[in-house]
């Protein structure tokens, strides 16, 4: 079966990785693809399985809702550890 086409659709894994000074090699090392494949996610080229979702999500610290959700407010913008206070 062939590449599967996320059609253009945005991601904040770029985001996400550049937040962390990670390589896209090094991302791509870290759940065994290639960088190409890291390039495609990011560009919204390549929508990845469910199994590399959650191997991106788990290795950059996110949720798969964060890094590929249509919310209204982008994961970029949000804390990572918001704790709430009463």
């Amino acid at each position: 079966m062939g590449r599967t086409s996320a059609a253009g659709r945005a991601n904040r894994v770029r985001a996400a990785r550049t937040e962390l000074g990670l390589t896209q090699a090094e991302l791509a090392a870290a759940v065994d693809v290639t960088r190409q494949t890291v390039v495609a996610v990011e560009a919204g080229n390549y929508a990845p399985s469910v199994y590399l979702a959650l191997a991106l999500a788990a290795h950059l610290g996110r949720s798969v809702e964060d890094l590929f959700g249509d919310g209204p407010a982008a994961a970029a913008d949000r804390p990572h550890d918001t704790e709430v206070h009463s």
